[in-house]
């Protein structure tokens, strides 16, 4: 029976607080990066954005030329996707962790006191 205990300045400001809290949305808290829709074109995004996965993809791609191949390109591409399979298991499991975390503070009990 964990209570999160908020303290509202119900004072003057009521008035002002109805109309703002009309505009905005709830408290909910959400600190998650991704959705199902975003997971997969997201993180091959940010995956991208380093260096070492670019030299990699960049390997790939120069043998795929019959006249630079230097291995099959199978073995090639094997380095490039066991680092991003690897990286895309770590942020799914960081991001569900997340949304677990933040479903339980979500769904807390919250006593309010009023001045």
């Amino acid at each position: 029976n964990k209570w999160r205990i908020v303290f509202p300045n119900n004072g003057r400001q009521q008035k002002d607080w109805q109309q703002a809290s009309a505009s905005y949305s709830g408290n909910r808290i959400q600190t998650t990066k991704y959705t199902w829709f975003t997971f997969l074109p997201q993180n091959l995004f940010e995956q991208f954005h380093r260096l070492g996965n670019l030299y990699f993809l960049f390997l790939v791609v120069l043998n795929w030329f019959p006249q630079v191949e230097v291995f099959h390109r199978e073995i090639t591409m094997l380095p490039l996707i066991v680092v991003l399979l690897a990286s895309m298991i770590k942020d799914a499991t960081e991001d569900y962790r997340k949304y677990r975390f933040d479903k339980t503070i979500n769904f807390s009990k919250t006593k309010v006191y009023d001045k």
